[in-house]
């Protein structure tokens, strides 16, 4: 009897084991997925989405077909990869907090993770109902804030059941261009840079940067001119002489600010994969970190722009974009704090600043988790 409750133990944990596996693995894969969409939609933000959502769209369902069994007794993608069943060990890795006092869960943004699609448009929400506010703003990842604006309300307090709001897809607010608006003007208007309305995927910008009479900019984190009465709360401003900070990150990451700036003018988020440091007078860009460069220049027509990245040999990168000079080459080996480039403007800019990313094994962590 004992040894029965034995074996059965042992055949749920491993049935456990195995399920977190198998989990893990397609995790892994759809967040590298994930993170090519958002590149893709990054070069041309958003003139893509459309065509992009509906092959998603079909490619759900053709997946569902092919795995649920429909067409046989058996899921047709188990039977044509006889391999998919078996457990590799290399796929769950995990991180020891009490070397680094920073855990996975701080490290990689929560929207980095889920895989959600994200909402390119303002949506209409009905009032149930219970609703508040502060719950609606919860349910949809905005500020109250944000449908405060969008709805022209004068309290938290005036939502009533049945009626229709408004819903950004990000916290901040939205603009029509008019006759005479430039991305400056917009972002001025808002108490907002206009990197950040540039950057965001569905703002179908064009090349030139030239607005069309009537169209719809997400202004993320704007403030109407209205409501600058209630101070917007500052990012922290740093007049660094040159890169001195360093934090050790889970996984053997040692960082260091890459260079010295202003303002943090374009925070991380889901559309946005890393941090923008903004300074006017064109600082040296460091290597954050020790490694061998893989990419130093302009490889394709994306919005990077001139770019140097570093695989620092742990499962770490590093990417450093929008440089107006590259100082190093492909293959060479670099040490923490040498110099790569200076920072620029190149690529889909709107002002010298530094893009700076951090990936750990694809997925992009926000390095302001990782500089302190």
């Amino acid at each position: 009897m004992n040894s029965l409750l034995s074996d059965l133990r042992a055949l749920f944990k491993s049935l456990v084991l195995y399920q977190a596996k198998k989990t893990a693995r397609f995790a892994k894969a759809l967040e590298g997925f994930k993170n090519k969409a958002v590149e893709i939609l990054m070069h041309r933000r958003g003139r893509l989405q459309k065509y992009f959502f509906h092959a998603s769209m079909l490619g759900l369902v053709g997946i569902g077909l092919l795995s649920s069994g429909i067409f046989g007794s058996e899921a047709i993608l188990v039977k044509s990869f006889p391999g998919v069943g078996e457990p590799d060990p290399t796929v769950i890795e995990t991180f020891d907090p009490n070397a680094s006092g920073l855990s996975l869960k701080s490290l990689i943004d929560f929207k980095t993770s889920v895989s959600e699609k994200p909402r390119s448009e303002i949506i209409e929400y009905e009032v149930a109902d219970g609703d508040t506010l502060s719950s609606i703003a919860g349910k949809f990842g905005v500020t109250q804030e944000t449908i405060k604006w969008a709805n022209d309300m004068e309290s938290v307090d005036t939502i009533k059941p049945g009626q229709k709001l408004k819903i950004l897809p990000v916290s901040g607010v939205s603009h029509t261009v008019k006759s005479g608006d430039t991305l400056e003007s917009v972002a001025k208007k808002y108490d907002t840079g206009s990197q950040g309305i540039l950057d965001f995927p569905f703002n179908d910008v064009p090349d030139d940067f030239k607005l069309q009479v009537g169209q719809v900019l997400i202004v993320p984190d704007g403030i109407p001119p209205e409501a600058k009465a209630t101070p917007k709360p500052k990012l922290k401003i740093m007049f660094a002489q040159g890169p001195q900070s360093t934090f050790r990150a889970p996984g053997g990451g040692n960082f260091m600010w890459p260079t010295s700036f202003q303002m943090i003018s374009t925070n991380f988020a889901w559309w946005h994969p890393g941090i923008d440091m903004a300074n006017r007078s064109a600082p040296a860009v460091a290597a954050s970190d020790g490694g061998t460069v893989v990419v130093a220049g302009w490889p394709d027509n994306y919005g990077y722009g001139n770019r140097v990245v570093i695989d620092h040999g742990n499962g770490y990168q590093t990417l450093y974009a929008h440089l107006s000079n590259i100082y190093v080459s492909v293959g060479q080996s670099i040490s923490r704090g040498q110099s790569v480039g200076q920072m620029g403007s190149t690529g889909r800019s709107t002002g010298t600043h530094l893009h700076f990313e951090i990936r750990y094994k694809g997925i992009a962590v926000n390095p302001l988790a990782i500089l302190k």
